[in-house]
């Protein structure tokens, strides 16, 4: 009864789960213990021939140490049939506790997991407030709390760096100052959040990120990663563009006037005057990159292209008017239309033999 009872306790679901494994457990050994007392008695008697009790004619046909000996031999037969199931049953409680485990460090994981979500959510939910307090340490917190969250979150990371995008975007200039014009230079929030974006992982953006008409005059972004990023009619005058990463930008009506570009990657960029126009004038392109760039009508004039790469790049009706040309890559360079009056560091015949020229072409 106590095993029948044990067993049909560990069904019940009510019963935590830790209990209905010790009460099957009990069952299971009980029913051992019992199994093996009818297996070393009463069967053991039956295998050993004993159907009934023997009479006394087969009583003086065996001896008495015959007879242990045939009980004893069922008992040991049976007894190894027993280890037989015994060894079974450990295996297949083995599996149950592992498959119990297994189960549990599932639930385990998974209620972890939706902890880990509702923090971040929280973390999120705190940092975006932050960036819309009226003190400036409060707002940079936030950037810098988002920033962490990006890292920490993969699967965050796009929204992450879209809400510090449209920040810098909708982001109102300082008050004018008129004898430092530092009116021109970002907010230290602004700026900030700048530099978070530039120094972000780019392999995990899902789409561009959109900086168009950003008010970005004199931002420090040396060395930023800026890859296929939406600068469309952003201002970019007088900023820091040393050595940063603008491959695939879009950089359509983008006001690079006065810019440091040194160093700087712009292979493929679209760089198409539009309105009025891509301006690059007096930057400093020294050594950039401008492979295949895509930049008609831009405004280059005084530009300073030492070493630059413009092969294969599009500048029909670019005005280069001054520009200093000094070791600068122009094979295959599409020159259409293009002003180069004044040019410094090579010569027309130069420009003949590796660029395409025409009779628009002002030399």
């Amino acid at each position: 009864m106590g095993i029948a009872g044990a067993t049909v306790a560990a069904t019940d679901e009510s019963i935590p789960d830790w209990g209905r494994w010790t009460l099957a457990g009990t069952a299971l050994a009980g029913a051992a213990v019992l199994g093996i007392a009818v297996l070393v008695g009463p069967a053991a008697r039956r295998l050993a021939g004993e159907r009934h009790p023997l009479t006394q004619a087969e009583l003086g046909q065996m001896t008495a140490a015959e007879r242990v000996e045939a009980v004893n031999a069922a008992r040991h037969t049976l007894i190894q049939a027993a280890t037989g199931l015994v060894v079974i049953g450990g295996v297949v409680f083995t599996a149950q506790g592992l498959w119990y485990t297994a189960q549990s460090l599932d639930a385990s994981r998974q209620a972890q997991r939706t902890s880990e979500q509702g923090q971040i959510a929280d973390r999120y939910t705190k940092a975006v407030e932050q960036l819309g307090a009226t003190k400036m340490n409060v707002r940079l917190g936030g950037i810098y709390a988002l920033e962490r969250l990006a890292q920490d979150s993969p699967r965050d990371h796009q929204t992450v760096y879209d809400v510090l995008a449209a920040f810098v975007r909708e982001h109102d200039r300082k008050p004018i100052d008129e004898k430092t014009q530092s009116s021109f230079d970002p907010a230290a929030d602004a700026q900030a959040a700048l530099t978070v974006i530039g120094r972000r992982n780019g392999t995990r953006d899902v789409s561009a990120l959109d900086l168009s008409r950003s008010l970005l005059h004199g931002a420090e972004l040396d060395r930023a990663n800026l890859r296929g990023v939406n600068l469309f009619n952003a201002d970019l005058g007088s900023a820091d563009l040393n050595g940063a990463d603008l491959t695939n930008a879009n950089v359509n009506g983008t006001n690079l006037e006065g810019a440091f570009l040194v160093g700087a990657n712009l292979t493929r960029a679209m760089l198409h005057g539009n309105l009025k126009g891509t301006h690059l004038d007096e930057a400093n392109l020294t050594k950039a990159d401008l492979t295949s760039v895509y930049m008609p009508e831009a405004y280059l004039t005084g530009a300073n292209l030492t070493g630059a790469n413009l092969m294969d790049a599009n500048l029909t009706d670019t005005d280069l008017t001054g520009a200093n040309l000094t070791d600068a890559n122009l094979t295959g360079t599409n020159l259409y239309g293009a002003n180069l009056r004044s040019v410094r560091g090579i010569t027309e015949s130069e420009i003949r033999k590796v660029a395409h020229v025409d009779t628009t072409t002002k030399f």
